[in-house]
Parts: structure tokens; C-alpha cells; sequence
């Protein structure tokens, strides 16, 4: 195993203390229990969203806490769900008086201690609502899911619900938009390499040099079909075809494209694979009104990529606009 770290055990403290200092200006983080706010948290009268999940998927979360996004964000171990402490922690954190919303990837873990944590704020006058996100095509159940996983597009709910908690929507709209982008949101994964989680030291899976895994999941989780590498063309149609077909997306509809990075993916090739993308979408005559391409949602040093849409409408296209300031999205302030 080769890794930048000291002690595995210390990899989510001192990656915490080190974004801390990078971005002082913009959050507060703390490790015992570990949680990102905003530097500004709590924000009187505005909803606060909160997510997070097992750290490894770095930006996310940490990296869409501030305003136009997340207000607080709660790193667990890698790939480890966090303890419902650190839940707490981060609705203390953000609670601005005008509830919290929840945004919580499907897995078992992450939905336990979440839900957990707003039960205990709500016997103390919180109003606490959770959506969950299950995006991911793949698979209808895996090793750490009941239905399906939440992945890439979880991004694009904390951007479109952000955005609405910004302008002032109440709690009942929030989680309204929130389940409205989950259903209209899919998302398929793959990869040419697995990644080591730095506490086990070795390869979550195995891949020959001429195959690779169609459908995995963001912690290494096997996917739907092992198979022969393939060109970049057939293999974009492969992630487009299974799509595409699922919600189903059809001719005419209007959509965000995410071509997404798991980590260890050079932000030439995602370029590629967009392009291809956007092309095949174009011959279905589904028009890409809004893009984004790089790693955002990754598996640590995972080489591989996902697509995702999302079917838009005016009010989604002009929420995914709105000005937002990030870490690692910003654009409009």
C-alpha cells in the first residue's frame, strides 16, 4: 500500500485538521465528533441541510458545505457510516430555528444513525425531515444496501436544495424539491481498478489487467457484470443505454449530464466520455441543457467514472444556476 497518510488510523483526523486551515474563511470543522459547518452556522431563519456518510468520497460532503449548499456535513471512518453523536453535533451546529433536512445516501448504516440522531433532536424541539437518495442503477440491493444505492447524484440534490434553502424556501418546500430531483435523478458506475482503504492495506476487489467491473458501487462494492475492457465508445453506450432506460428518459426531455470521476481518473478521459455522452444523448434526442465534468464523488484512488441524469425543468435549471460557494463548487459569488 502507497499513501500520503502517517497512521491509517489518523487519516479522517489529520485530513480534517488540514481542510480546516485551508479553508478557514469559509468553514469550521471539528473532530470530536467530526463535523463541518459553515464559519457562519447557524444561519438564523434559513432551513439547514446537513448530509455526510464514510469519508473516501472526498469532495463529498465536506466540500459542498457553504452557502447555496450544505450547512453542515458529518465525516465518518472511511467508508464507515458516522455515529449518530456527530449527526447531533451537526444539527446543533446548523439548526438556524427553521428545521433541518437530512440528505442521506441508501446505505443501512449511514440510514440508521441518521435517523437515529433526529429522533434524539426531535425530543428536544428540533423538527428534523431525512430523504434518502438511491440513485444508482446497478442493483437493487447490495452487501450494504436495502434498494438501491445513493451515489453521484446526491450531489445534485445538496446543489438544487441548497439553492432553495439559500433563497428562503421553509422545510415542507425543501423536502419536497429534495424528493422531487431523487426521482427524477439516475446514476451507473464503473471501474477499471478497485482502491485500498488505508485501515485494510490491500485491494477492496481484484481486477484482471483486461477487465472491469460494470456497476460498482462508491465503497469498491461489486457491480452488475464483470467483463472485458472495452473502447471508450461501447463502454459510455453501455452507461447511457442503462441510464437512460431505467427512469425512462425520453425525446424531448431536458437534462443535467454529471460525468463524474471516481478518484483515480485523469480529468482527460472524463472529457472523453462526456463528449461521447452527450452525443449519444443527442441521437436519442435528449438535449443536455446543464453539464458538469471532474471527481466529485470518488472512492478514493478508484479508477473508474459514473454518468448521471438528471431531468430538468425551469425551476431545476434555474436552483442548479444559483450562486453557490464551496470548497470544491462554486460559481456566482
Amino acid at each position: 500500500m502507497k499513501k500520503i497518510i502517517n497512521d491509517p488510523a489518523d487519516v479522517v483526523s489529520e485530513a480534517l485538521r488540514g481542510m480546516a486551515l485551508a479553508h478557514a474563511d469559509l468553514l469550521t470543522v471539528r473532530t470530536d465528533p467530526a463535523v463541518i459547518h459553515r464559519a457562519d452556522a447557524p444561519v438564523a431563519g434559513k432551513v439547514a441541510l446537513i448530509s455526510g456518510g464514510g469519508s473516501g468520497h472526498e469532495p463529498l460532503h465536506g466540500g459542498f458545505v457553504g452557502p447555496g449548499m450544505l450547512d453542515a456535513a458529518v465525516p465518518g471512518p472511511v467508508f464507515t457510516s458516522p455515529t449518530p453523536d456527530g449527526v447531533q453535533a451537526a444539527i446543533e451546529a446548523a439548526h438556524g430555528g427553521a428545521g433541518v433536512l437530512l440528505i442521506v445516501k441508501n446505505y443501512t448504516g449511514d440510514v440508521l444513525n441518521f435517523e437515529t440522531a433526529a429522533e434524539f433532536a426531535a425530543v428536544e424541539g428540533t423538527e428534523v425531515r431525512t430523504v434518502v437518495v438511491d440513485d444508482d442503477v446497478a442493483v437493487k440491493d447490495s452487501l450494504y444496501t436495502a434498494g438501491r444505492r445513493g451515489v453521484a447524484g446526491t450531489v445534485l440534490v445538496e446543489k438544487i436544495v441548497g439553492a432553495a434553502a439559500q433563497r428562503g424556501d421553509d422545510l415542507d418546500a425543501c423536502e419536497h424539491l429534495a424528493r422531487k430531483v431523487v426521482e427524477r435523478t439516475r446514476t451507473l458506475g464503473m471501474a477499471l481498478s478497485a482502491c485500498t482503504v488505508p485501515h485494510a492495506g490491500q485491494p477492496s476487489f481484484t481486477l484482471a489487467e483486461d477487465e472491469m467491473e460494470l456497476g460498482i458501487g462508491i465503497h469498491g462494492e461489486p457491480g452488475r457484470a464483470r467483463l472485458p475492457v472495452e473502447p471508450a465508445d461501447a463502454l459510455v453506450r453501455r452507461l447511457v443505454d442503462a441510464v437512460v432506460e431505467d427512469l425512462p428518459y425520453a425525446e424531448g426531455d431536458e437534462v443535467l449530464l454529471l460525468t463524474n470521476g471516481m478518484g483515480g481518473t485523469p480529468q482527460i478521459e472524463l472529457y472523453l466520455a462526456h463528449g461521447i455522452a452527450e452525443n449519444l444523448l443527442s441521437e436519442r434526442g435528449i438535449t443536455v441543457r446543464r453539464r458538469l465534468v471532474g471527481s466529485y464523488v470518488t472512492s478514493l484512488e478508484m479508477q473508474g467514472m459514473s454518468l448521471t441524469l438528471l431531468k430538468l425543468d425551469d425551476e431545476l435549471v434555474d436552483l442548479w444556476d444559483a450562486p453557490v460557494r464551496t470548497a470544491a463548487l462554486r460559481w456566482g459569488m
